[in-house]
């Protein structure tokens, strides 16, 4: 392990489980010649004690950092998608993280601009839904082209590994993470004389954004979702996505490819 990957930050929620394995990793750590630091922005690894979930907020509350290493570690024997290690196996962390020719893995990222606001970042998906009992109605355009007009109960933007998530439950596509795109589903769409929409979900290039104009309809209290936190917005006219430049790197165990985790989650 070189110096400059040495200082680890565990990131977690406390429970039993974790308590009863802390002096433990922080006793593996120092062995291995690793620091435990108090702060994200001290930390070269970042390490994600519980589950997808948690991974998910610990990249989001280190700001998506693309100048370190992510390591999920769940906690049972459920599957996950973005958690390798698991805590009772402790001796394949230590493998990984110690070996020169070690294998890393990168999640592209989307940025999403509300109106004026600065942007924010999801590694899931972006999803924007009606938060009263009405549909939600959208001019979707692809760069400066107005695709078209939807009307339904809202749409979901993810990322290739948020494929697998809520987009894979409205019908949407298992996409490749080597592959830097987005991919844009609908939920419960209405199609008819005023309103046509494709109907399918389909996938944007990295060259490519996505722009939703809300402006004119006067949708009222839309829910604006990153990941696996919403936003607190009002009123919005304008949400704007593309794929970020920055990719997340994440710890990856040789047998554990992206397919793999697929195949053992939903087969």
């Amino acid at each position: 392990m070189t110096a400059h990957r040495n200082n680890i930050y565990l990131f977690y929620k406390k429970n039993e489980k974790i308590l009863a394995n802390l002096s433990s990793l922080h006793e593996l750590a120092e062995q291995n010649g690793f620091n435990i630091v108090s702060t994200m922005k001290e930390a070269n690894i970042i390490a994600a004690l519980g589950g997808d979930g948690t991974f998910l907020q610990a990249v989001r509350k280190s700001g998506f950092r693309d100048d370190c290493l992510y390591a999920g570690v769940t906690l049972d024997e459920q599957p996950s998608f973005y958690c390798d290690f698991n805590i009772d196996e402790k001796e394949k962390m230590v493998e990984a993280m110690t070996n020169a020719d070690i294998e890393v893995r990168r999640f592209p990222i989307i940025e999403v601009k509300v109106d004026q606001n600065p942007p924010f970042y999801c590694l899931n998906e972006c999803t924007i839904r009606s938060s009263v009992i009405k549909t939600l109605t959208a001019d979707v355009y692809i760069n400066d082209l107005h695709f078209e007009t939807f009307r339904g109960d809202g749409i979901v933007i993810a990322t290739p590994t948020g494929s697998t998530a809520y987009n894979k439950s409205i019908n949407g596509a298992v996409v490749d993470p080597l592959m830097d795109c987005m991919q844009i589903s609908e939920i419960a769409s209405l199609n008819n004389n005023t309103y046509r929409t494709l109907g399918s979900s389909f996938i944007l290039s990295e060259q490519n954004s996505l722009t939703l104009r809300l402006g004119s309809y006067q949708n009222l209290n839309p829910i604006v979702g990153v990941d696996n936190e919403a936003l607190n917005i009002q009123q919005l006219e304008k949400i704007e996505v593309k794929l970020h430049h920055q990719k997340i790197k994440t710890v990856k165990l040789k047998d554990n490819s992206f397919w793999r985790r697929v195949q053992r989650t939903f087969l």
